[in-house]
């Protein structure tokens, strides 16, 4: 191998590291931002027409994001404690869009005591803009046992698609 071709896997392999990193960071952002109650930050981390898919709860656009962020509810819940948590995500990177996968844990604070509210399992689809990476497509399910929440955790990691109707 030449000094030129080594050099351009090298810089490839690099640019997908930074590439991964970059997704990790974002997504680990949402939590500390989510509980400062930062609705324009939380908001910008989707594309203007991003979608955040909850089960009980479908935001369409960065609007909406930025709307659940100041609602009562969620206000209701950073109030009196709250810490979203979503562990480390494992990121696969394809050109410009990736995707990501990761658990999420709700904890919320009642009498002095951290009680766990809600286990979830989390899809990102995620583009590259000229602000870097962003979110396109979040879908998040409770891992309640349903075959839906699980075929998440395993689409993120293999790639393969989801079952029909689900994103």
């Amino acid at each position: 191998m030449t000094s030129d071709a080594r050099l351009s896997a090298l810089e490839a392999r690099l640019g997908e590291l930074e590439d991964q990193q970059a997704i990790a960071a974002l997504i680990s952002s949402y939590g500390p931002l989510v509980d400062a109650g930062c609705a324009d930050e939380v908001a910008e981390m989707w594309t203007t027409d991003g979608v955040y898919d909850v089960d009980e709860m479908y935001m369409g656009d960065q609007s909406a994001i930025h709307d659940m962020v100041t609602g009562d509810l969620h206000q209701g819940l950073i109030g009196t404690g709250a810490t979203h948590f979503l562990g480390p995500a494992h990121v696969t990177v394809d050109g410009d869009t990736a995707r990501a996968v990761c658990h999420s844990i709700l904890l919320v604070h009642h009498k002095d005591r951290y009680y766990p509210a809600r286990a979830g399992a989390n899809l990102f689809h995620l583009v590259r803009t000229p602000q870097g990476w962003k979110v396109k497509h979040r879908t998040t399910r409770a891992l309640d046992g349903r075959t839906e929440s699980r075929a998440l955790l395993s689409a993120g990691v293999t790639g393969r698609d989801l079952p029909s109707g689900h994103q």
